[in-house]
């Protein structure tokens, strides 16, 4: 399974739609993110560049864009950003990877 941290910025007509009819954003996002085959780890409103961040893992790259596609074609979000996010445990293996693969590359120039 896969990480990923989606941001994401609200819309005007989003805006204009929560003041109107307030609710659970979370709630109303979890089941899409179901049902692209993921599990929602967490989902935060955020101030400063981004309205919202979540947490998302994904037996594949397929089952995150899903639900971001339905997302964005709603056109009550935009600027959507996802990053694959790797724990503590998967870096230190790359690591100790990137150390036994080292000395067979060439740098350019070199």
């Amino acid at each position: 399974m896969a990480l990923y941290i989606v941001t994401g910025s609200y819309t005007a007509a989003a805006a204009k739609g929560m003041m109107a009819n307030p609710g659970d954003r979370e709630a109303a996002v979890r089941p899409l993110v179901e049902a692209g085959g993921g599990k929602m780890i967490s989902y935060h409103v955020t101030t400063g560049e981004n309205d919202f961040q979540m947490m998302v893992e994904t037996p594949d790259g397929a089952a995150m864009l899903a639900p971001l596609i339905v997302a964005g074609a709603s056109g009550t979000v935009s600027n959507l950003k996802t990053v694959q996010a790797f724990t503590s445990a998967e870096f230190t293996a790359a690591q100790k990877k990137a150390g036994q693969i080292a000395g067979g590359f060439k740098p350019a120039g070199a």
